[in-house]
């Protein structure tokens, strides 16, 4: 049991389950889209026919219902919060307390005057990308 809880508790399995979480939900957003708005403007400029009723409008016998549009991205926005202080809060503290800072700032970095490239630790004496020596107080 140890085992598996160390398991369940590694900083990139609970990053990329949150990751997955959010891509299945903006999925979800995506296709009520796609179903509610892109597909009857589609059939209304081929000319096929149906209708509903609710919030929308009515193109051709086509009916785009923004009412289900509506609902899957307040869903969208609920679920994601639900995600965010259900599992993200709590993991954070709980790793916080354990010594790493996970979800929280990127560390600063700086760039290379020679190489341009930016994404340098701020304690870099030496680029690693052309190797030339950095000062301290480049940034």
């Amino acid at each position: 049991m140890k085992g598996f809880k160390r398991f369940l508790m590694q900083g990139e399995l609970v990053v990329v389950a949150v990751g997955l979480v959010t891509a299945l939900a903006f999925s979800t957003l995506i296709k009520a889209f796609t179903d509610s708005v892109i597909t009857p403007l589609i059939n209304a400029a081929a000319g096929g026919g149906a209708t509903g009723k609710g919030l929308g409008w009515t193109i051709n016998g086509q009916r785009i219902d923004l009412g289900a549009f509506i609902s899957a991205l307040v869903y969208f926005v609920v679920f994601m919060a639900v995600i965010y202080f259900v599992i993200v809060v709590p993991y954070r503290t709980y790793m916080n307390r354990r010594g790493h800072d996970v979800f929280g700032e990127p560390a600063a970095t700086k760039s290379c005057p020679y190489c341009l490239a930016s994404d340098l630790p701020k304690a870099a004496t030496k680029c690693g990308h052309c190797a030339s020596a950095l000062d301290t107080a480049d940034a």
